[in-house]
């Protein structure tokens, strides 16, 4: 894809998020979060070089290798995915934007632990299992609000920003909708949050619809 074919592509899907959150209101921002675990530091660049800012990475190694190959850029980068308490010490040295994916006291507790040694802190959002399925990480929706007041009361150098999640796995767009409306009801709950983090490339027109406010965007934009 040519920088010019590229450039009105990204526009393309601009203005599909335009739309959608117009249908919500005149205010309703949205910001989107390139996820990029499926390309290198070419495509990052050329993201880059029409304008966008932000990428996010499932794999703390993957983004290590990343973050030191486009350094000289001044990118905004997000950590989307399940972390496993033995990568915490090298994600935390990567002094990442935000980590959207708080899914377990442990791993809350853990990483306030390093932080804290480090002199550090961290932009997080607590993942909710909205959509009630196994495969899934994150809280049930019942235990969230309890669990993110738990985590926002004992873990200081996490600054709790608000929620994320993964729309159910599926062919029914009603159920799909349920999971998105789930999860925005939490993020009503939750005093002083700013981050609704839901919707990818296959459903972000409803997650929007449904009151999302920040986008992960992968396969679409890379394509």
């Amino acid at each position: 894809m040519t920088s010019l074919e590229q450039k009105l592509h990204f526009d393309t899907i601009i203005d599909r998020i335009e739309k959608a959150r117009l249908r919500v209101s005149d205010h309703h921002i949205v910001k989107i979060v390139a996820a990029s675990k499926y390309v290198g530091e070419s495509e990052i660049r050329s993201l880059y070089n029409i304008g966008h800012r932000a990428f996010g990475e499932n794999k703390v190694q993957d983004m290590k290798i990343k973050v030191d190959a486009l350094e000289d850029l001044p990118l905004e980068w997000h950590f989307i995915g399940t972390l496993q308490k033995n990568k915490i010490n090298q994600l935390i040295s990567l002094n990442p934007y935000m980590i959207h994916s708080i899914d377990s006291l442990e791993l809350a507790y853990a990483l306030n632990e390093r932080l804290i040694r480090e002199g550090k802190t961290l932009r997080a959002l607590v993942q909710v299992n909205s959509a009630y399925e196994e495969s899934k990480s994150g809280f049930h929706p019942d235990e969230f609000t309890d669990t993110y007041t738990q985590i926002a009361s004992e873990c200081p150098n996490l600054q709790l920003m608000g929620i994320m999640s993964i729309g159910a796995h599926s062919d029914e767009i009603k159920v799909i909708q349920k999971s998105f409306e789930i999860t925005h009801s939490l993020f009503e709950k939750i005093p002083n949050a700013a981050v609704c983090s839901m919707g990818m490339s296959s459903d972000f027109e409803l997650a929007i619809a449904c009151g999302s406010n920040l986008v992960r965007l992968g396969s679409i934009l890379f394509k």
